[in-house]
């Protein structure tokens, strides 16, 4: 719970820095995006631990209704956040102002149902899939993962997933190495990289973290969350590797966090227990909000974008609105949380779930 928050508020301080980067050479905590690879390990680990035991009993139909359950409500209200904010957005870089609002309400309803825009044809025009709130994408990917887990992936013995995780890790090695990108930042768009790489990334990280969720047996460590903290924001702050002219040394450390070292960190994480009572509350909190600080910060971060562009800010200048964003997006998701995300969720577990039982 607590490493998920750690990454959740790394990636909010990588999608800041883009507001000052040319490309992904340039970029701050350069390898930000490296978390949407851990976020997908820990979903196959907690999935796996979660529902593997309980598929006697329970249906498919019934899982699904238990994911959308859980994680539909957030990707609703990031639509609606992003929706609202739309047009305070206005910058060079996209024009707010030839964006009606029927084209607003349309993009809203999509990104609401999770229907993804392709490049050309979405409200902000920079090709994302959900151009309102941009880490949807993830979701979009993460919803394909629960849909094979249920229907396929579940079904494999224990040596076939080994085989699936080895043959979807070297896909995404090769992706990451000889890929035109020299990264494996990919996935938000309807692009033919993006799907790839996009595709490449779930099957390996959630079939990993599943496979992990079986074979998985605890170590005795101390301290287990702070070490993993650390290492996780190490990782994702690493600069570029290479630059333009050696694209595959990039490639090279994108693959060996993905695919060694955060289902390392997984079970080094698995295996601590929180002994005291400040490391515990910590943990739950960060736990808490994660998911939803990772579902309504990104409308901000097209707020402050267009605000450094339009004032032609620098870093420093801009580092109060900064800061601000971060603690705002903290305190607005733990409100989504409490006020809505919660009480909407157990509605509709009494509606849909218990009623059945």
């Amino acid at each position: 719970d607590g490493l998920r928050g750690i990454a959740a508020l790394t990636v909010v301080w990588f999608h800041i820095f883009e507001a000052f980067a040319t490309s992904h050479l340039d970029q701050r905590i350069n390898h930000g995006y490296l978390a949407v690879d851990f976020f997908f390990i820990l979903s196959g680990f907690v999935i796996g631990y979660a529902y593997d035991d309980r598929w006697k009993k329970m249906t498919v139909t019934e899982f699904l209704k238990r994911r959308l359950i859980r994680l539909h409500p957030m990707v609703v209200i990031g639509a609606v956040i992003g929706a609202v904010m739309f047009y305070f957005q206005g910058c060079s870089v996209w024009d707010v102002t030839k964006v009606t609002v029927p084209m607003l309400l349309a993009a809203t309803l999509m990104n609401a149902c999770l229907i993804p825009a392709s490049p050309g044809t979405e409200i902000r025009g920079l090709g994302e899939m959900y151009p309102l709130n941009g880490p949807s994408w993830s979701l979009f990917f993460e919803y394909i993962g629960n849909v094979l887990y249920a229907l396929f992936i579940r079904k494999l013995p224990t040596r076939a997933l080994s085989v699936l995780v080895l043959l979807a890790g070297c896909g995404l090695a090769a992706f990451a190495v000889w890929g035109p990108l020299g990264d494996i930042c990919v996935g938000f768009a309807m692009d033919g990289d993006n799907m790839l790489g996009g595709s490449l990334r779930l099957l390996f990280a959630f079939s990993a973290g599943l496979l992990l969720s079986r074979v998985f047996k605890p170590v005795r460590i101390r301290g287990a969350f702070w070490i993993c903290a650390l290492a996780i924001v190490t990782l994702l702050s690493v600069p570029r590797i290479g630059g333009s002219e050696h694209l595959w040394m990039n490639g090279l450390y994108d693959t060996l966090c993905a695919v060694v070292l955060f289902p390392l960190l997984v079970c080094l994480g698995a295996s601590g227990k929180t002994t005291d009572r400040v490391t515990t509350r910590v943990c739950k909190f960060l736990g808490d909000i994660s998911y939803p600080l990772y579902m309504v910060h990104y409308p901000f971060i097209y707020l402050y974008y267009a605000w450094v562009k339009n004032e032609n800010l620098t870093f420093t200048e801009s580092l109060p609105g900064a800061l601000a964003l971060v603690a705002g997006s903290v305190i607005l998701a733990y409100l989504c949380l409490k006020l809505y995300d919660e009480p909407v969720r157990r509605f509709l577990t009494d509606r849909f779930l218990r009623r059945e039982k």
